[in-house]
């Protein structure tokens, strides 16, 4: 059967690890003060605000919750108020020029090669929607969103469930068999095969100097780059 559609992964897979978490993090969370101060007040920033504040006891002042969220910063904490609040700092980071977002020049290859192939190129990644939007659309390989047919994120479930895969293939409307998920993290790519997809472990030396090999991959296809990834074998 040949693999139609693809769906990946981004941190540790099409882009660095280190990006997201030397460069976006800390941005976020040094930003977050004065975007609070200048932004609290509108609508779609208050709500989140509150939702912190409600959570954690009824904060009474923003400073509070500013503190809050920079401490779910330094905890990595996947919390939807904390995801939604980074990607509106991101967006404006993006959009001053103060960053792009890191991606692997095999990666971008090969999105644009299998985007003219036919193929259906969808992204799965744990932060949220509009945030791979801003990754894809302010990349340092230029705008890359026009390669993505459709986006997901945790509101479809945790990456290591079987049946978050199975949701995104029902939205895909393809046969199970015919997704080819690519991600760095063994486990994700265990949930995927559960659920029937075709996997292949992204090993990027960069991420992991220590490469996988053997029983470490779970007997999932290894590949050290997109340029190594066949989409049109399956396992």
């Amino acid at each position: 059967m040949r693999v139609k559609t693809i769906l990946t992964d981004i941190e540790g897979t099409t882009s660095s690890i280190s990006f997201v978490k030397d460069v976006l993090f800390p941005y976020a969370r040094r930003a977050l003060p004065g975007f609070v101060a200048a932004h609290g007040n509108d609508p779609g920033v208050r709500r989140w605000l509150d939702a912190v504040a409600a959570e954690n006891g009824g904060l009474c002042q923003d400073a509070m919750i500013v503190e809050t969220l920079q401490g779910w910063i330094d905890q990595d904490r996947k919390h939807t108020a904390l995801k939604a609040l980074q990607g509106m700092v991101w967006k404006d980071g993006y959009v001053r020029g103060d960053y792009a977002a890191h991606m692997y020049p095999d990666a971008a290859e090969a999105l644009r090669a299998w985007h003219a192939q036919g193929r259906g190129i969808n992204v799965y990644s744990s932060g949220s929607v509009a945030a791979q939007k801003l990754f894809f659309g302010y990349s340092a390989a230029g705008d890359l969103t026009p390669l993505v047919s459709r986006w997901f994120d945790t509101e479809m479930g945790g990456k290591r469930e079987a049946e978050s895969y199975r949701r995104i293939v029902a939205a895909l409307g393809v046969p199970a068999g015919e997704v080819l998920f690519l991600s760095d993290v063994v486990e994700e790519l265990d949930a995927a095969r559960e659920a029937g997809l075709d996997t292949v472990l992204v090993d990027r030396r960069e991420d992991y100097p220590a490469p996988r090999h053997g029983e470490a991959t779970h007997g999932h296809r290894r590949v050290e780059s997109f340029a190594d990834v066949d989409p049109g074998r399956s396992a």
